[in-house]
C-alpha cells in the first residue's frame, strides 16, 4: 500500500517543527513528509534583532531544512494555489515550469506578512523586519550612515542620516528599535566627529502602551528605560506620510530621516487567497482546538490542518470565550507538536486532543545587558530579564547545531568587542562588476 502523503506549505515556526515531530513519531513508510517552502531554511524570528545588532551571527539565526529535515522530502519553490477539492496543491519550482502535487494531509502554515497602511511614500522608503534580509539590510545601512554623517559638511545631510524612525511599539519594534540604538551608541567610539547627542532615535506608536503583552507598568518601564538613553518615544501618534523620506506625523512634528522601519504588527499570508479553504473577516484559516480547518457550519475539512499567524484557532485557555491564540512563535511551536501529533493519530485510527496552551509570558531585550520579562506573573528587569531572554531562546530554536553556535557567539563576545563594520556591497554585488565593463 502506498504510503499517505503529508505536504506542509511554509517552512516557519509551524512548519518546521510539524516536520520535525511528524519525521520522529511516524513508522518507516507509514506517510511521507514533503515541505515546501523558497527559502532553504527556516528562520528563528526571535533572533533577528540579535542578528541585525552583531551578537549573533545571521547565518546561526536560521536552520538549513535540508540539514535538519533528512527525512523529509523538501522543494523550494512556492504553493501558488491549492484545491483542497481535490487535494492538490501546484508548486511553482524557483526555475522551471509549476507542477501539481497531490497530497492525503495538508499543514497550511504559510505565516504571516507585514501589516500596511497606504501611507504616501511608505512602499518607496521604510523596510520590514520579518526576515533575515531585512534584518541584515538594516544592520549595514544603519552603519553606513554613521559613516556618511561622519563624512558630510552638510548638516541637513547629517540630522538626516542621523535620524531612525521605528514604527509599533510591539515586540518586534521595541527590540529592533533597542538593539540597533546600542549597536550605533557602541559604534560611535569609532568616530570622533560624531557623538550620541548627533544621534535622533525614534518609535511611533498609535496607541498609549507598548508591550501589549505584558502588563502596563511593565510596558511604562520599558518606555522609562528608552528615555533615559534619548530615544524619542512618541505614544498615541502615527506615521502620515514619508514621501522623499520626510516623516509626518499626527502629532504634528516633521523632519527627515533616511531609516525608516515598519512594525506595526501582520497579517495572514496573501497566499491563502488562492485556497478554497474556509476563513475568518481577517482572512485566516478557521480551526478547531485540535488545529484541523473547519468550516462555517462547524464540520471538519478532512486533511486540511493549520497553526500559526495564518490561523484563526480558540484559546481555550483564554477567560473570554472566542479568544483566539495570539500570533506569537510560542503558541506556533507548541501548536505545531500538538497538530503533528493529532495527525499521526488520525493515520493510526486514534481520537485527536485540544491544543490547549496558557500563555506563559514574553521576554524581550532592550539592548546589551538590558531587558524586561513577564513569565508566570513574574517581572524582571535589567540584566535578569536580559539573561532570561536568552535563555529561553536558546532553549528553544532547534537544533544542538545552532544552540552550540549561538552559544559560542555569545561567549566570544565576552572577550571580543562587537563588530560595527557594513557590508553594504551585499545589497548590490554586481554594481562593481557591472561598472567594469563600462570603462
Amino acid at each position: 500500500m502506498k504510503p499517505q502523503r503529508i505536504l506542509i506549505v511554509g517552512a516557519g515556526h509551524v512548519g518546521l517543527y510539524a516536520a520535525l515531530r511528524l519525521s520522529r513519531k511516524l513508522k518507516r513508510g507509514e506517510a511521507e513528509v514533503m515541505v515546501v517552502d523558497p527559502q532553504p531554511h527556516m528562520t528563528y524570528q526571535p533572533f533577528l534583532p540579535e542578528a541585525a545588532a552583531g551578537n549573533i551571527s545571521p547565518r546561526h539565526s536560521v536552520v538549513p531544512l535540508r540539514r535538519e529535515l533528512k527525512h523529509c522530502t523538501v522543494l523550494a519553490g512556492s504553493v501558488t494555489r491549492v484545491e483542497h477539492a481535490r487535494k492538490v496543491a501546484t508548486v511553482q519550482p524557483i526555475i522551471g515550469p509549476a507542477r501539481e502535487v497531490g497530497y492525503d494531509h495538508i499543514i497550511v502554515a504559510p505565516g504571516s506578512v507585514s501589516r500596511t497602511l497606504p501611507i504616501p511614500g511608505l512602499a518607496e522608503h521604510a523596510v520590514g523586519f520579518k526576515t533575515i534580509g531585512e534584518a541584515i539590510y538594516l544592520r549595514n545601512h544603519v552603519l553606513e550612515r554613521l559613516d556618511i554623517a561622519a563624512t558630510t559638511t552638510d548638516r541637513a545631510t547629517r540630522a538626516t542620516a542621523l535620524t531612525f524612525v521605528f514604527v509599533g511599539g510591539g515586540y518586534a519594534g521595541i527590540e529592533a528599535l533597542a538593539e540597533m540604538e546600542d549597536m550605533a551608541r557602541d559604534a560611535l567610539r569609532y568616530y570622533p566627529e560624531l557623538s550620541t547627542d548627533d544621534m535622533h532615535w525614534v518609535l511611533v506608536e498609535a496607541t498609549q502602551r507598548v508591550l501589549p503583552e505584558v502588563s502596563p507598568d511593565m510596558g511604562a518601564y520599558t518606555v522609562e528605560q528608552l528615555r533615559t538613553r534619548n530615544l524619542d518615544i512618541r505614544l498615541g501618534t502615527r506615521l502620515e506620510s514619508c514621501v522623499d523620506r520626510k516623516v509626518v506625523l499626527s502629532d504634528g512634528d516633521s523632519f527627515t530621516a533616511d531609516t525608516i522601519v515598519w512594525t506595526a504588527g501582520v497579517k495572514a499570508h496573501p497566499m491563502l487567497d488562492a485556497t478554497d479553504l474556509p476563513r475568518d473577516a481577517r482572512a485566516r484559516v478557521t480551526c478547531l482546538p485540535t488545529l484541523q480547518v473547519v468550516d462555517p457550519s462547524g464540520a471538519v475539512v478532512e486533511g486540511a490542518w493549520s497553526a500559526g499567524d495564518c490561523s484563526a484557532v480558540p484559546d481555550l485557555t483564554a477567560a473570554q470565550p472566542g479568544t483566539m491564540c495570539s500570533p506569537s512563535a510560542q503558541h506556533a511551536v507548541r501548536q505545531a507538536k500538538t497538530m503533528a501529533d493529532n495527525i499521526v493519530a488520525v493515520l493510526r485510527g486514534r481520537p485527536v486532543k485540544n491544543y490547549a496552551h496558557k500563555y506563559a509570558g514574553s521576554v524581550a531585550s532592550l539592548g546589551l545587558h538590558k531587558g524586561v520579562a513577564q513569565v508566570y506573573g513574574i517581572k524582571l528587569k535589567g540584566l535578569p530579564a536580559w539573561f532570561m531572554h536568552r535563555t529561553y531562546h536558546l532553549s528553544r530554536i532547534p537544533s544542538v547545531n545552532r544552540k552550540v553556535r549561538v552559544t559560542i557567539d555569545w561567549t566570544l563576545a565576552l572577550f571580543l568587542k562587537r563588530e560595527v563594520v557594513p557590508l553594504g556591497q551585499l545589497h548590490d554585488p554586481l554594481a562593481p562588476f557591472t561598472e567594469a565593463t563600462k570603462s
